[in-house]
């Protein structure tokens, strides 16, 4: 390739914020929950650069075609692939176009195909973007997209604050994950966290089922995590993490109590053994390809203690992300843990955004 801006890119990057920031020099755009993507576009050669540098080409191979008819010939897109099922946008259908078996990916790009949206511009023609103002990318990207059509989009911005916070609210039905604001005198800059992000974020209580050792084996690196679905079964939903080392130490002792008899009669025992559930992915002791060969083994606990963790949003019954622990919760039972407390966005379908693209 012969671009002002060659492959690999590492892609400009946002840090989380409490609440609306109040400047007025910022444009808001909805936040994709998908995989972050740069298109690099010379003529009859396309390339789809992911955040940490590795291709993602060979995955999506039914963006290749609109992106040589619909995009200058010449350019660098920055933006992001997502997979929509049901008019809401589909994580984990996402991740499963990640596979080595290229019959398979090609069948996944048929029943589950990608849709790739713009929201800024590296380079387009001879032009190297970086160094301009995003006010002045953004206007050149519009313009260079101005005629792209699914699967391609531009994402809608809007420099209205009351407008950014209707979008906060309403675009999290469709499965967004919040907003992105962007100064708009700021250069591209790769791998640097100038940009903002406001994402959803709410508390749980959660039932601590057992816990994993940390990787250095010095403590307790994370806590598994239930909540009581209808049927009165302890469901897994995540884990708690990001534990200093002190803290680390200091849990080992808090849990120790609850180690005995915690294995006779927990819920999961039949999920111990991780071996014996290789392929599924949702029992806490097993592996899957997103972890590789990531040791995943765990120590059962009496259910016992209830802690209430801060969560963004759920996925399939799950937390989306990895919580934190706000603090423990005697005061409540851990059958009171259910999934009635989680707050839940009220449902939009994704075409309501997609119309203002």
């Amino acid at each position: 390739m012969k671009l002002p801006v060659n492959p690999p890119v590492k892609p400009m990057l946002a840090k989380a914020v409490q609440g609306m920031p109040e400047r007025d020099d910022l444009l808001f755009e909805p936040k994709w929950d998908g995989f972050r993507c740069i298109i690099f576009r010379d003529g009859d050669e396309v390339e789809l650069g992911s955040r940490n540098e590795k291709p993602l080409t060979r995955y999506f191979p039914e963006l290749i075609g609109p992106i040589k008819t619909q995009l200058p010939n010449k350019c660098v897109i920055d933006g992001e692939l997502i997979v929509a099922s049901d008019n809401h946008l589909n994580f984990e259908a996402l991740q499963q176009r990640i596979h080595p078996a290229e019959s398979r990916v090609n069948m996944l790009a048929e029943k589950t195909p990608a849709t790739f949206m713009a929201f800024d511009a590296l380079a387009i023609g001879a032009n190297d973007l970086r160094a301009k103002p995003y006010s002045e990318r953004r206007a050149t990207l519009e313009q260079g997209l101005s005629g792209v059509k699914p699967p391609l989009y531009v994402t809608p911005t809007t420099a209205d604050p009351d407008v950014a916070a209707r979008w906060f609210v309403d675009f999290e039905g469709a499965g967004l994950d919040g907003l992105i604001a962007k100064p708009i005198d700021d250069p591209y800059v790769e791998n640097k966290r100038t940009q903002l992000k406001v994402k959803h974020v709410r508390s749980a209580d959660a039932v601590v089922a057992g816990y994993r050792w940390h990787k250095d084996g010095k403590g307790v690196g994370s806590l598994l995590l239930g909540l009581y679905n209808e049927e009165g079964k302890l469901q897994h939903v995540g884990v708690a993490a990001s534990f200093t080392a002190k803290r680390r130490a200091e849990l080992v002792d808090e849990l120790e109590p609850l180690l005995e008899g915690g294995f006779d009669q927990h819920p999961w025992r039949e999920w111990a053994d991780a071996a014996a559930h290789a392929n599924d992915g949702r029992m806490p002791g097993a592996q899957n390809r997103w972890s590789g060969k990531k040791d995943h083994s765990w120590v059962p606990l009496r259910i016992e203690r209830v802690v209430e963790v801060k969560y963004g949003s759920t996925l399939n019954g799950r937390f989306r992300e990895v919580t934190k622990v706000l603090r423990w919760r005697p005061d409540k039972e851990p059958i009171q843990c259910d999934f009635e407390q989680l707050d839940e966005p009220l449902p939009v379908g994704l075409n309501v955004i997609l119309d203002l693209c």
